[in-house]
């Protein structure tokens, strides 16, 4: 027996972003995989399945907060657990 908890549903909309209002907890206590346009991505910033968009960082560059800038980038959306 494991004791791991179980997998919550994955969202429509998540953000790896705490301050979010879309960032849930419980689902990133779990290994998630996003694929984009068939591709496996690994630098999504937040993403939306019905909508068929994901946030990814634009390069290095930064607002004057320090957070990353975020270009949406529009396709295939897909989440899934690992």
């Amino acid at each position: 027996m494991s004791d791991t908890p179980p997998r919550p549903d994955m969202p429509d909309r998540l953000s790896t972003d705490p301050r979010s209002p879309h960032h849930v907890r419980a689902v990133f206590a779990h290994d998630i995989g996003i694929r984009f346009n068939g591709k496996e991505r690994s630098d999504v910033a937040e993403y939306c399945i019905s909508e068929g968009w994901v946030r990814v960082a634009a390069g290095k560059t930064v607002d004057r907060k320090g957070q990353p800038l975020l270009i949406k980038l529009k396709g295939q959306v897909e989440a899934y657990y690992r």
